[in-house]
This record gives C-alpha cells, sequence and structure tokens, in this order.
C-alpha cells in the first residue's frame, strides 16, 4: 500500500469532522517526507477540521522561518497563499514561560528506576501549551539510531521536541552520563524510558505517523498509531537500514556534514555517528565549510566551557552543575569520550573542525582547526583498508563494529 494511500485510510474524513488538529513535525534537521504527508494529510481531513495547524518540534534549535516551514513542507509560497492560506505555523519556543505549562512531575523515586540508579530528582515536565488547544495532535517524523534517546521519533517530538527545559536538559545529561556509544542504536535506553513516562503524562489525543527513511531518501516504511506503536515498529526498521557494520576501526574518519545542519549544535551529529568506528588515537574531522557558528542559542554557554569529556565535567561538578545541562551534553557528545585525572583530560580521540568557525575559536572551545579548503574529499576516498573512512553525508547513518570494545557496549 502506498504512503498516502495509508494515511487516507487511517486518517478518515468524518472522524475528523469539525475538529481542531495539530500536526507536530521536525524541523530541517531531519531527513523525511514531511511535505507529503502534509499534503495528504490536509488534503484528506483539512477541508473538514475547524482548524489544521503546525507546530514545529524544535527542541532548542533555531526558529524557522515561513520560507524555511514552506521547504520542510514542500510547498511554495503560491501554495501557501492558497490552498494552505488558513494553516497556521508555529515555532516551539522552549525557552518562554508564557508558551508553557506544567503538566506534573516525575518523583525522585521514579527518576531513580527509570535512570538505573544513575538520578535521584524530582524532574518538571512542561509543554507547549498550543496542544491543549486542539483535539488531536499528530506527530510526523521520521526515526534515527538517536545519540540521547537511543533511536529518535515517537514522544520524542513531545519530549523535548515541544517541552520545557527543565525535561529537556535532564534528558541530554542523562544520555551523556551514559555516553553515546552505549545509547546510540539500543532500543529501550533509560532515557526512552524517561520520554514515555513523559508521554504517558500528557493528556491529549495522539497519534503518530513514523517514517524510516531510506539513505536515497525513499520511504522504507511508514507506520501509524500511539507515538509508543508507531515507534516501536519504526525503530525496528530502523534498526536494519540505518546501521553500518565495520570489522575493524579507522584512524581517520572524513565525516562530511550536509548543508540541514547548520551549526556545530546540530553538525555534531556527524560526530556522534561515527565514534563506534573510530579508533583510539585516531581522528575524526567534521568537515562543514558552510558551518560558521557554534551555537547560536548557547554560544555564550558553550565558549565558556568549551568541549569536554563527561568525566571532566562530573570530576568538577561543583564547578559546572549551574550551566544548563544540554549544553554541558552537546558538549561531551562532541568532544567524545576520555578520563579526568589529577586535573589532566586526556581524550580517547581527536576531533578536528574543518569549517568556518575560526582558528583562534577552535582552540578556545577545545578543538581542533583544519583550513576546510585544504581538503579534498577524494583523497579520502577507496581508503578502507587503509584505515581511512570517508562518509560523503554523515549524521543520520549509525557506523557501528560487529565486534564492539567494552566502551560501547
Amino acid at each position: 500500500m502506498s504512503p498516502d494511500r495509508s494515511l487516507i485510510e487511517r486518517f478518515p474524513a468524518e472522524e475528523y469532522r469539525n475538529r481542531k488538529v495539530l500536526l507536530i513535525v521536525p524541523d530541517g534537521t531531519r531527513t523525511a517526507p514531511i511535505g507529503m504527508a502534509f499534503r495528504t494529510l490536509h488534503e484528506q481531513i483539512g477541508g473538514v477540521t475547524k482548524a489544521f495547524d503546525v507546530l514545529i518540534a524544535l527542541g532548542t534549535h533555531q526558529p524557522m522561518s515561513e520560507t524555511a516551514i514552506r521547504a520542510r513542507l514542500e510547498i511554495s509560497e503560491a501554495e501557501r497563499n492558497g490552498v494552505y492560506r488558513n494553516v497556521r505555523f508555529f515555532n516551539h519556543e522552549w525557552n518562554n514561560p508564557a508558551a508553557l505549562q506544567r503538566i506534573g512531575v516525575i518523583p525522585a523515586e521514579d527518576i531513580r528506576e527509570l535512570s538505573g540508579g544513575l538520578f535521584s530528582m524530582d524532574v518538571p515536565v512542561e509543554v507547549n501549551k498550543l496542544v491543549f488547544d486542539y483535539d488531536q495532535v499528530i506527530i510526523v517524523g521520521p526515526v534515527f539510531p538517536h545519540e540521547v534517546v537511543g533511536f529518535s521519533g515517537g514522544n520524542k517530538y513531545l519530549f523535548p521536541g515541544i517541552s520545557g527545559p527543565e525535561l529537556l536538559n535532564f534528558f541530554h545529561w542523562l544520555g551523556a552520563v551514559i555516553t553515546t556509544p552505549k545509547v546510540i542504536g539500543s532500543k529501550w535506553t533509560p532515557v526512552r524510558k524517561v520520554v514515555d513516562r513523559a508521554g504517558t503524562m500528557l493528556k491529549v489525543d495522539k497519534r503518530c505517523v513514523a517514517m524510516v527513511v531510506n539513505p536515497d531518501k525513499s520511504l522504507a516504511g511508514m507506520f501509524i498509531g500511539s507515538p509508543e506503536e508507531a515507534w516501536d515498529q519504526a525503530s525496528e526498521l530502523s534498526r536494519l537500514v540505518h546501521v553500518i557494520y565495520k570489522e575493524k576501526p579507522f584512524h581517520t574518519i572524513l565525516s562530511c556534514v550536509p548543508p540541514m545542519y547548520d551549526e556545530l549544535w546540530t553538525a555534531g551529529k556527524a560526530r556522534y555517528k561515527l565514534e563506534p568506528v573510530l579508533a583510539d588515537g585516531g581522528e575524526l574531522i567534521i568537515y562543514a565549510p558552510h558551518v560558521r557558528e557554534v551555537c547560536v542559542s548557547h554560544r555564550t554557554t558553550i565558549m565558556a566551557i568549551g568541549y569536554h569529556c563527561r568525566d571532566y565535567f562530573l570530576k568538577q561538578w561543583d564547578a559546572f552543575k549551574h550551566y544548563p545541562w544540554g549544553v554541558l551534553a552537546h558538549s561531551s557528545h562532541v568532544h567524545g569520550l576520555g578520563t579526568y585525572d589529577d586535573g589532566v583530560e586526556t581524550r580517547r580521540a581527536r576531533v578536528t573542525l574543518a569549517t568556518a568557525i575560526p582558528p583562534e575559536v577552535c582552540r578556545q572551545i577545545n578543538l581542533g582547526y583544519r583550513d576546510p579548503a585544504t581538503i579534498r574529499m577524494e583523497d579520502y576516498a577507496n581508503r578502507e583498508a587503509e584505515g581511512v573512512l570517508l562518509v560523503p553525508k554523515a549524521g543520520e547513518i549509525l557506523y557501528q563494529l560487529k565486534s564492539p570494545p567494552d566502551w560501547a557496549r
């Protein structure tokens, strides 16, 4: 059955007559046929609903312009002003208290159980209050291996996609403490358990369209149901589609960042998906000549703390605990594994930025620098037998070893 036919059959128009529907979709940093789903659903039910609107699940990513949202939904300006003129577009506002509503607290004893004893603290749960203005929320988005939660998708588009900062920061730091190699590509992680627990607290009618996208951007599968059900099925397919296994690690990796990642905050995915196959003492080069900014939202914090391994923060916790935990998590994810003993930080492998971020900034944030003009992708191609790996489009496909080391188990 074609994807559009599945959507038509699973979303019968009569069930939506005079109802208000909110589509929650990811921003432009996720590859998926969001436009197909938007068009099909609007054609199927948009004409009978009282409202049919779109909320961008940004997490802490930058707000999208009207032009960028049109591109995400694959519609023209003429279509926006015509057939889609009544559709309202909203960006999530994670740092605007007025845009959020608290729906409860996950108590410390539950967090202790969900996190496997790593944390014991109350975690407030807030969500974009727009969801309460609608009769049904429809989540539309892809599922990929993910550095924080294991596999993205499902309730993650709610928490932290449209959540408040407390859960968002806790979610990311929990994953960082476990470490990316132990989380990424694993299904029932402690972080996923926290996300799904938060999902049970949101008492609105929720449906989910979970997509699995092939590397050539075609659709490998689409699953429709509750956020939990759709994600469960999609993550199983993602495990087959989005993981490449290698026999041996590589001492040099050129990880090429696609244009959809326009700052290091998101371009870091080119690092996360490849750490499992980066050899001890090796070098991963994030090749992104188009990236000029570390992070618009969190630049001040990142410039203050730099990029360091997890233990650098944990062993100096009093000095860092007041910073946003999500930024600490990003820092340790990009830096990768390492140790911190007797005031000395030792990295497992090097990370070099071949971007438009100046060398003095790279030094300040504790990352290597290389002039991107000195890099030719062809120099890294077809050299896997030599321990050199070229990844032309990094960030969504996970690379793992067939026999992973202890630090990745």
